[in-house]
């Protein structure tokens, strides 16, 4: 029995809450991912071995200025208009880095992580919405946010915090006794969340779509018309990592010899070892995307960089929009040159079914942002392949950026 099967069939999960707020002249939002809470970057602004908090409050920052920032010239939606109104803020997990030890020092406990996390986003982000109310932020958990609650196989000090993945749980799905860290069950307590905003429907999911968010999905996408546009946010990549899997082998457990994570509701089908390529639970996503025309995008962190890409699937069958977005503190490009530190702003036009995700380089040069690439999808995945635009700003500064 596989460690979080049985607990999963014996106890429901809590039904998610969904929120409704009025349809705007325009829905618009900011994506960001992997804050990790606990780490420090090498160098940041002139400064070196800056902690998360620090970093992460800079980008709040850079985000509490965009109301006043002009979109660039491009052809996407509301193109050279001020940016204006934010619906919500969208974190893509891993808000606290896995609290291992590391050449002896431990990084800093999920309960200190998440403290930081709620001073920077939850209390300290002022943007408001088109009726002036201060935006929501809407999080799904990362694998590190997940490891911290159920262990890992490296050694972490303590050897569990759940106080991350309890904050984002009582966030996400406002249970009617919230979670504290000593309540918190990660075998039961799931967050899969809808939120429906300006005529679109948001699936907030834990870490993967594995087979039981898609089975809630089925539910409550049953309850959503099939020309409403339904766009996924979570934290790994369609391709998901072997690793995040339930351990197929011996006792299924965390183990130095496997590496397996136990992140998700199922074993890894595929083979024995977490390099063995994801097929079969791709196409289980394939598939499932394949039966709901109305999913046209999907959201997502984990491997830390900005990408605009289409998902087709393992077997080739799809052409889901797809938006990767980087790190403020382990991007793969970003790391190494903080001026490519970039999130998404993403509008809207729910009257002509377009949506432009914009990349944002948030710390661009020393006067300021700038602009980066840009892609525009029809929310009707049938046309999206046919009305997909991509571009690079014209009238915006853009720094020469390193590669």
């Amino acid at each position: 029995m596989f460690r979080f099967a049985a607990a999963a069939l014996l106890v429901a999960a809590v039904a998610a809450p969904r929120t409704t707020l009025a349809p705007p002249r325009a829905v618009q939002f900011v994506f960001t991912s992997d804050a990790h809470y606990g780490l420090t970057r090498p160098w940041f602004r002139g400064r070196s071995h800056v902690s998360a908090h620090q970093v992460n409050a800079a980008l709040v920052a850079a985000i509490d200025a965009l109301p006043a920032v002009r979109f660039p010239a491009d052809t996407g939606v509301a193109a050279g208009q001020p940016v204006g109104a934010i619906d919500f803020v969208a974190e893509g997990g891993d808000v606290a880095n896995r609290e291992e030890v590391v050449d002896g020092v431990a990084i800093q406990p999920a309960a200190v992580s998440w403290r930081e996390f709620v001073a920077d986003y939850l209390d300290g982000l002022t943007v408001t919405d088109h009726r002036g109310r201060r935006a929501p932020v809407f999080v799904v958990p990362g694998n590190h946010d997940a490891s911290d609650a159920v262990g890992f196989w490296k050694t972490m000090a303590p050897p569990t915090d759940a106080t991350a993945m309890a904050g984002i749980f009582n966030l996400m799905m406002r249970p009617p006794a919230p979670r504290t860290p000593e309540t918190y069950r990660y075998a039961t307590d799931r967050v899969l969340a809808s939120r429906d905003v300006g005529g679109v429907h948001f699936l907030f999911l834990h870490v993967w779509p594995d087979s039981r968010a898609r089975a809630w999905m089925d539910t409550d996408l049953a309850h959503v018309a099939a020309t409403t546009p339904v766009v996924i946010v979570t934290h790994d990549q369609p391709d998901v990592e072997a690793k995040h899997l339930l351990n197929p082998n011996g006792r299924h457990d965390l183990n130095d010899r496997d590496r397996f994570e136990n992140l998700l509701s199922d074993p890894l089908a595929d083979g024995a070892t977490i390099d063995t390529p994801t097929m079969l639970e791709q196409r289980a996503l394939e598939q499932f995307v394949a039966r709901h025309p109305n999913i046209v995008a999907y959201f997502h962190g984990n491997s830390n960089w900005n990408e605009f890409y289409d998902w087709p699937g393992p077997s080739h069958r799809l052409h889901l929009a797809t938006f990767r977005v980087d790190s403020p503190m382990k991007g793969r490009q970003s790391a190494s040159d903080e001026r490519r530190l970039s999130f998404h702003v993403v509008t809207i036009d729910p009257t002509a079914h377009r949506m432009t995700v914009r990349e944002r380089l948030w710390n661009a040069a020393a006067d300021g942002a700038a602009w980066g690439e840009s892609r525009t999808i029809a929310l009707d995945r049938r046309t999206s392949a046919d009305a997909t635009a991509r571009a690079r700003p014209r009238g915006d500064a853009r720094p020469a950026l390193r590669r």
